[in-house]
Parts: structure tokens; sequence; C-alpha cells
């Protein structure tokens, strides 16, 4: 493969090493990238609310595609352009179903992150919780209501979160008896997390938008990630690259394999072009 036009990349464990940084190295290397005319997008799990740590850090502003695909946002005029939301009815459906397939177990509990118009937000608005749902320490000043207030307005997506599984385990509980019709679900992180989106909603849908809008095709797009939240991405992009730290199942959806986000994986593929 040339020099991609478009570089996208994945935030945590990938982007970001374990402490949470972007390398000096990573931040050299991309800004080559810019500086010969490549574009560089994120896309992440995570609300545009909780990308300003992350951009911080880098010495240019990129495109974001957030909640798996749900959101596009620029954050140079913080704007969300384009939105995908799951209905309050359909909400309300998947929690049940839920509810259903967990009958007799409370270690669980239910999250939903409503988009907003900006990432200055108030965080309790947008961010909301039931009880039973056990936060990460970055989960500040979210709101707790009861399942009917949680699902009462649209939403980018759903969670479920359960206290004693691994996200997989969860995942293989709850994905089949969801119609893919209905809704989309995945993980992005192993602590007993899975996040359910709109149809056809995912990382490769949010970038599709972006390299239409830039005029890129897909062959021209190399792609980076590490769970099997970004597996729709990678095969979309004329080139998917797994971390060294992937999922295995994301390493056998990737063309290419390169080090860890510790170990500078992301920096010594961009380093091959720029």
């Amino acid at each position: 493969m040339v020099a991609p036009k478009l570089i996208v990349s994945d935030i945590d464990g990938t982007l970001l090493d374990s402490n949470g940084r972007v390398s000096p190295r990573l931040r050299d290397a991309l800004a080559r990238a810019v500086r010969a005319g490549t574009k560089v997008a994120l896309a992440t799990g995570r609300p545009h609310r909780w990308l300003a740590p992350v951009l911080d850090q880098l010495p240019f502003t990129p495109m974001c595609v957030c909640a798996n695909g749900a959101v596009v946002y620029d954050p140079s005029r913080d704007d969300v352009l384009h939105r995908h939301e799951l209905d309050p009815e359909t909400l309300a459906d998947l929690a049940n179903t839920a509810i259903d397939v967990l009958a007799g177990d409370t270690d669980y509990g239910f999250g939903v992150e409503r988009v907003g118009d900006s990432a200055f937000d108030p965080e309790d608005q947008c961010f909301l919780i039931t009880p039973g749902y056990s936060t990460d320490l970055w989960d500040i000043g979210y709101g707790v209501v009861g399942v009917d207030e949680l699902v009462s307005v649209p939403a980018a997506k759903i969670l479920v979160r359960h206290n004693a599984m691994t996200s997989a385990e969860l995942f293989d509980l709850i994905a089949p008896a969801v119609d893919p019709a209905r809704a989309h679900v995945t993980y992005s992180m192993n602590d007993g997390l899975i996040e359910i989106s709109a149809p056809g909603i995912n990382k490769a849908a949010g970038v599709s938008i972006v390299a239409t809008e830039l005029g890129i095709d897909p062959s021209d797009v190399v792609a980076f990630g590490d769970m099997p939240n970004d597996i729709e991405m990678l095969a979309w992009a004329g080139m998917g690259v797994a971390m060294g730290n992937a999922a295995p199942i994301v390493h056998d959806a990737a063309d290419a394999t390169t080090a860890s986000n510790d170990d500078f994986g992301l920096a010594r593929v961009i380093e091959q072009w720029f």
C-alpha cells in the first residue's frame, strides 16, 4: 500500500499507551503525516465529551468518530456533524431483553450515552446510569435514575454492565437475543461492559462518513484498533492493522499486526510512509 490519504486510529489501547499518553514518537510521526497532506481521524467508543485529554496531546485537531460510530464530531468547532440514536421505544425493548436474559441476576445495571449538542454539556444530563451500574474512575458527574427514565430520551447507545462477568461473557449471553435489524451489539473493554447502538452503526459507518466528506476512497485508508468494536472499521479500510495487544478476534479481522500500544505499534507503521 502506498502512503494512505487517511489514517484512522482507535484511542484507548491504540493511540494511547497504558498510561493514557500519546508518546512523543507517535506524536511526531502523526505530525509528519499531516504535514505531508494525509488526513488523520480518531474513532472511539468514547463520547465526544471525553476527548479533551486526548486532543490536548496532539499538535493538530482531527475529526472524531465517537460512541462507536453513532456520532461524528468536529472538535475544532465543537460541532456534532452527524448522529445516529436509538429511540426510546427501542431503548426500552433492549433493556427488557437484557432483563429477561439475566433473569434472577441482580449484579448488573444499565447506562446510556445521550448525544447533546456540545462537548461541554453537563455530564449528569448526558451519561446516566441505573443504581446497579458499576462506574469507572473516569465516570464523573453521571446522573443516577431508574430504568424508565434512563430510556425516556433518545441515546447514542445503551450500556449493560455486569460486575461479575467479562465483556465477552456478557456479550455471548445478550447478543444472540438482540435482532441485528434492531440494534448492533459490541464491546470495547474487558470489564463486563457491552455497548448497543442503532442497527448498522459501528466505527466503519462513522469513518465512512468522514472519508466520503473528504473525498477519500476506502482503499486509501489505513485503520488501527485493538478491540471488537474496531473489527468492522479494520475490515472496511484498505488496510486494517491490529495492535499487538489486540484481542485475538481483532487479529483475525485485520490485514496486518503491529507492536503493542506500549511498544510504539502505531508509530512503527506510520514511520514506514512518513
